[in-house]
This record gives structure tokens, C-alpha cells and sequence, in this order.
């Protein structure tokens, strides 16, 4: 299997982004750790199923660190990695440039 390549660093970015879903994931986590049910809770629309998947990419690309704490019943927390913080912060104005134009954004046909 060939090592992927990229024209610029958006390309990069958006390699590791993949998807609607992480971005909010990551926008969630960015205020701290939270479990599964809270993240569903958090995140509106995003199925039990592709949460789980979301979450899987996002841990194996180092986003996402999972911490199982081995208690009666089992807990399980989401954090951000380091590497998942830096991509945050660089979302956020991106986050807030579509904060400033959502009506805009919504008017779209």
C-alpha cells in the first residue's frame, strides 16, 4: 500500500477531517472528556452507529483518545488528543465564519 501524498496542507486537513460528523465530535470534545451518550446527546442527527465509526476513525488518526475505566458498569470517556486540540483551534475560525454568514449559508438554494 502506497504512503498518501498531498498538494497543500488544506488537502491534508481535510483528509483528516473526513466527513460532516468530526467536525462537530471535535467542536464537542473541545470543552473536555464525555461519554458515548453524552456525545450522542450533543452532537444532534448522528446515529449510534456512525457515532461509533466516527469515533473509531477519529481514535486510529490519533484525534481521539478513549479511556476505559474498568468500574461496575463500565465507563467509557472521549477526549481530544494534543493533535486533536490543534485541529480544533484551527477550525475555530472556520466555525466562525459560518457563524457570521449562516443566514446567508441557510438562504442557499
Amino acid at each position: 500500500m502506497s504512503k498518501r501524498t498531498y498538494t497543500c496542507g488544506l488537502d491534508a486537513a481535510i483528509a483528516v477531517m473526513g466527513g460532516k460528523w468530526k467536525g462537530l465530535v471535535l467542536f464537542s470534545l473541545g470543552e473536555g472528556p464525555l461519554r458515548f451518550g453524552e456525545l450522542r446527546r450533543v452532537v444532534p442527527g448522528i446515529s449510534e452507529r456512525m457515532l461509533i465509526l466516527q469515533l473509531r476513525e477519529m481514535e486510529a488518526g490519533g484525534l481521539v483518545h478513549r479511556e476505559v475505566h474498568h468500574q461496575v458498569p463500565p465507563k467509557v470517556e472521549y477526549s481530544l488528543t494534543e493533535f486533536g486540540h490543534s485541529l480544533n483551534t484551527a477550525l475555530a475560525p472556520l466555525g466562525e465564519w459560518g457563524e457570521e454568514h449562516m443566514e446567508r449559508i441557510e438562504a442557499l438554494p
